[in-house]
């Protein structure tokens, strides 16, 4: 290569990483967010300031500066979480444990409780970074996975995302058609409850919680006399166990992909412990209970015909359909209250779907993020209806996915703020969210990401696929070694980058 050569593509390095800094208010003061105002489009200035009134939220992706970080009322990250979770997807899950891998209710109610109770650990965690950063988690993840780095996790963000409102979708739209005794599709329903959680409010989703839960113990209190452990036709063996394991892990560790997005509004003085604690029951509390009741429903169903019958007939749905055959019309209602209960989880996943897609590129951060809601709908819809006829297997393979990625990304973010950043809020530089210069390289994030998969993938245990290692009987354990192994990859390699490339600098940091 000639110096010529060598000159021009300098030149061309140096000119792309400044048009990336030009979109970035790069001073050392709260960096305020893009002006909305200047895109020209009439309709568009009229909808955002409709949307205002409504007290829909117009900050964007950038950091929200310190004297916005006033929002004292930790009870609501609580009830976030509680009703996000206090849903018929979360029943689902727990009822994969008899269904999908021909777990006894005792065994899958132990695997319910323990993977819950260390599995929560990781987005509560991940909550407290939101008050000491002001930082989405998207944009948190540039500071270890770099710019380049933090965007291509932000598309694997948006498909996971998209993932989860196409099976809410799916389960909702069922529970809805059951409730109508076949005047109404899945299809049809699968639509209502699409356009439903394009417009869900945040007051509806702090007290959404109250009446599904209401529902929850009806159901239980009408089909209680049916509740019974009947023994599995094969014992555990440890390969279902670790699966069914995976799976419930996938489930909580997603979250993990959002939780700071809720929390940065906190003051960065308020208590870490204390954000932890409600956040984590938040997760905790309707995860177990209502997993262990789906785990306990769809045990009783191989006992009970009527029940039997309903899930062959519509899935999860249809059992609890049947469940509640005894009261009559007053069960179709509470099957019309499940089914908006699909739509509880949507809310906080619609919002953050668009944020990730503002953290892909510059040119997507002045796009409002209502735009990405209604075209996420749009794709949703169709997905949905050809979907709906393979439910449980959609369920159980995708959440096995989220996991093989909530693992690694999980592990580098926490790897880089405890061991490289000290825990300190301090040691991430709010100005330097769009520079491509000051945030780190990110290639030790994204080469540990990706080395992680050289190990994940021989470790799956899927219907379409079983890697060698979990052929020797291991089951699925792919969540467990990604997560590890990240851990050891992004301690060598981003140590190596700050001795040998990065020469001391963490990237990201205040100067």
């Amino acid at each position: 290569m000639t110096t010529n050569d060598t000159r021009t593509m300098n030149q061309s390095r140096d000119k792309f990483t400044d048009d990336i800094e030009k979109t970035s208010s790069c001073s050392h003061a709260d960096p305020p967010p893009p002006n909305l105002a200047t895109i020209p489009a009439p309709w568009y200035r009229f909808v955002s300031s409709k949307l205002a009134t409504l007290g829909v939220e117009t900050h964007g992706v950038s950091p929200v500066p310190h004297h916005q970080q006033t929002d004292s009322q930790f009870i609501n990250l609580f009830f976030l979480w509680l009703s996000a979770n206090t849903g018929i997807l979360t029943f689902s899950t727990g009822a994969l444990g008899p269904i999908a891998y021909g777990l006894s209710l005792r065994d899958s109610c132990l695997v319910i409780l323990f993977i819950n109770l260390i599995g929560t650990i990781i987005p509560a965690y991940f909550s407290t970074f939101g008050p000491i950063t002001g930082l989405r988690q998207m944009i948190f993840a540039r500071y270890s996975f770099g710019y380049i780095g933090g965007a291509i996790i932000s598309v694997v963000n948006i498909v996971v995302f998209m993932g989860f409102l196409i099976l809410n979708s799916i389960i909702g739209g069922q529970t809805l058609a059951s409730a109508s005794s076949g005047n109404l599709s899945p299809s049809v329903g699968i639509v209502i409850i699409s356009l439903i959680s394009l417009l869900i409010l945040s007051v509806y989703e702090k007290y959404a919680w109250i009446p599904i839960t209401t529902v929850f113990v009806i159901c239980t209190g009408v089909g209680g006399k049916h509740l019974t452990a009947v023994p599995p036709t094969v014992p555990a063996t440890a390969t279902t166990v670790l699966s069914f394991a995976a799976t419930v892990a996938g489930f909580v560790i997603s979250w993990a992909c959002l939780a700071s997005d809720y929390t940065i509004y906190l003051p960065p003085t308020v208590s870490k412990t204390k954000v932890f604690v409600y956040a984590y029951l938040g997760f905790f509390l309707p995860l177990v209970l209502l997993q262990v009741l789906g785990a306990a429903f769809m045990t009783s169903s191989f006992a009970v015909p009527e029940w039997a019958d309903g899930y062959s007939a519509n899935g999860i749905a249809g059992l609890l359909a049947a469940s509640l055959k005894p009261v009559g019309r007053f069960g179709k209602f509470c099957m019309v209250v499940l089914s908006l209960s699909a739509t509880t989880p949507c809310a906080p996943t619609m919002y953050s779907f668009g944020l990730s897609f503002q953290c892909v590129a510059p040119i997507f951060a002045v796009v409002p993020r209502y735009i990405f809601s209604i075209g996420a709908t749009a794709v949703l819809i169709p997905v949905a209806i050809v979907g709906s006829t393979h439910f449980q297997t959609a369920l159980t393979n995708f959440l096995s996915l989220v996991g093989y990625y909530a693992a690694p990304f999980s592990a580098v973010l926490i790897v880089e703020h405890i061991v490289f950043r000290r825990s300190s809020g301090a040691a991430y530089d709010r100005s330097a969210w769009m520079s491509l210069r000051a945030l780190p390289t990110g290639w030790a994030g994204v080469l540990s990401f990706a080395m992680s998969f050289a190990l994940i993938v021989p470790s799956m245990d899927q219907v379409w696929f079983v890697g060698p290692i979990a052929k020797k009987g291991t089951g699925d354990i792919g969540f467990e070694v990604g997560f590890f192994s990240t851990v050891l990859f992004y301690f060598i390699l981003r140590s190596i980058d700050l001795k040998f490339i990065s020469h001391g600098r963490l990237g990201g940091t205040p100067s």
